[in-house]
């Protein structure tokens, strides 16, 4: 039987009603698990490097769309 994750939300889901929020958890220093609010069942699981590399793309611009 698979341990209960601590889902942890972001801080920009703000204190709203609703299911607007990303969450995180690991079960290890090596996995990540992240999900959405809304799909709680779906859950994408990564590392460290490869979410870092993601989040600082985010925060500079990189996957935004020019048109």
């Amino acid at each position: 039987m698979p341990q209960p994750r601590h889902w942890q939300k972001s801080t920009f889901s703000g204190g709203g009603e609703g299911n607007t929020c990303v969450e995180i958890a690991a079960t290890s220093p090596t996995a990540l698990h992240l999900r959405e609010s809304d799909t709680p069942n779906t859950e994408l699981t990564t590392t460290p490097a490869p979410l870092t590399h993601l989040i600082r793309g985010i925060k500079s611009g990189q996957y935004l769309n020019p048109g």
